[in-house]
């Protein structure tokens, strides 16, 4: 259904009659639509990750300097998210949609799961870019997982915004790359905590000897 059609046009009743079971049946197991999709949304962040983690790290020459580092760390990122769409969509609809009409158990959960997947992001990043720092690289990966989700609403626009930009050359602005603009956002990000970073390390005083 997700390859059909955003998250937030899923409903419980579609969902229910494509399975094959009454929308009672369904509730026993989920107690709305959007704790489904959280669900699932772990899950695929899950997947991600450990997809991502073996890929990543082999493509960034640990001997090139930190910049160069993360110009191949957020191509490399992008690309990811990108050939994830389904994904990508949770990610945009997570806050405004799927965090609602859920109880606090279901919250929980899904809270502590997205914690641990996004400890393993920040951990990927920092093997990559050890000189973000554990704080560095902690920032960097709740600043992406935002950027990922902000980025996919404003490039994949509803269909009649999306008429209307086609149809004005003047809009052409509006048309936007997912995978060229988060590229961009990632880069801006990463090379500036890494500028953070190295400004708190020279900044500290000289340590004295005894």
């Amino acid at each position: 259904m997700l390859e059909q059609m955003p998250a937030a046009a899923v409903s419980l009743n579609e969902l229910s009659r494509r399975v094959g079971l009454a929308k009672s049946n369904v509730l026993r197991y989920f107690e709305s639509r959007e704790a489904v999709l959280l669900t699932l949304l772990g899950d695929l962040a899950s997947d991600w990750l450990q997809e991502t983690a073996r890929r990543l790290p082999p493509r960034a020459d640990a001997a090139a300097g930190p910049r160069a580092r993360a110009e191949v760390t957020a191509a490399d990122l992008a690309a990811s998210f990108a050939a994830h769409p389904v994904m990508c969509d949770l990610i945009s609809a997570q806050a405004a949609v799927l965090e609602h009409n859920v109880s606090t158990e279901i919250a929980a959960q899904y809270k502590r799961a997205a914690l641990s997947n996004l400890d393993g992001f920040a951990a990927l990043l920092r093997s990559v870019l050890p000189e973000l720092g554990h704080d560095g690289a902690a920032r960097a990966a709740s600043l992406i997982i935002v950027l990922v989700g902000a980025l996919w609403t404003h490039t994949h626009p509803a269909p009649a915004m999306l008429a209307a930009i086609q149809a004005d050359p003047a809009l052409a602005a509006f048309m936007n790359d997912f995978a060229g603009e988060l590229t961009a956002a990632i880069r801006v990000t990463l090379c500036g905590l890494l500028a953070e970073a190295e400004s708190a390390v020279q900044a500290r005083p000289p340590a004295t000897s005894q």
